[in-house]
């Protein structure tokens, strides 16, 4: 197999096909979005020049998916907040923060699984039994919170939430820090 590093290659061509090197077949984003499901390492280089772009084709698929399932994991508050941060000051900051939100909530995720697992082994409840919509819900919102005000401690002459525009304050953060905990309770208990 040919790999970059580690990595498949999968070359983009001028015709917009993409060939993976390493099983020598033409492949989708379809494809490519299966491998990553699957946590196959890749890189996608423009086959004429061998610049790395893949960053673009991952976009793309995720503009495909959002688009073919109607299954959106991108709010539009979200998009919107996300456009407003290119060009600005914070745009360096944003990359990291994210990164490290989606490897927390992994983990999280793995987790719940785990202790559902354990509570409930492989019985059908087990199997379909998903966390109530409402602690997921009132995580994102939480964490949506606190990356509002993440960000105005970074930049102090950014316009505040509409909610609120107070920095964090140690009860805040002590209260975040509770409900955590009662969270992860209620999780061991499940």
């Amino acid at each position: 197999m040919a790999k970059n590093e580690g990595q498949i290659v999968i070359k983009k061509y001028a015709n917009r096909r993409l060939y993976n090197t390493g099983t020598s077949t033409y492949v989708t984003l379809d494809d490519l979005a299966e491998m990553v499901k699957k946590g196959e390492e890749f890189t996608v280089q423009d086959a004429k020049s061998g610049e790395d772009i893949t960053h673009s084709v991952l976009t793309q698929i995720i503009f495909e998916q959002e688009s073919k399932t109607g299954n959106t994991l991108l709010p539009i508050s979200f998009l919107r907040q996300l456009i407003g941060y290119y060009g600005d000051q914070m745009q360096m900051v944003v990359p990291s923060f994210l990164e490290h939100s989606m490897r927390a909530f992994t983990e999280q995720q793995t987790q719940m699984r785990e202790q559902i697992n354990r509570a409930f082994g492989e019985t059908p409840l087990g199997k379909n039994l998903q966390l109530p919509m409402q602690m997921v819900e009132e995580q994102v919102r939480r964490n949506t919170e606190m990356f509002q005000q993440a960000m105005q401690m970074f930049s102090p002459f950014m316009k505040p939430p509409a909610k609120e525009s107070r920095r964090p304050e140690a009860k805040d953060i002590d209260e975040l820090k509770e409900q955590l905990r009662a969270m992860q309770s209620k999780l061991d208990s499940l």
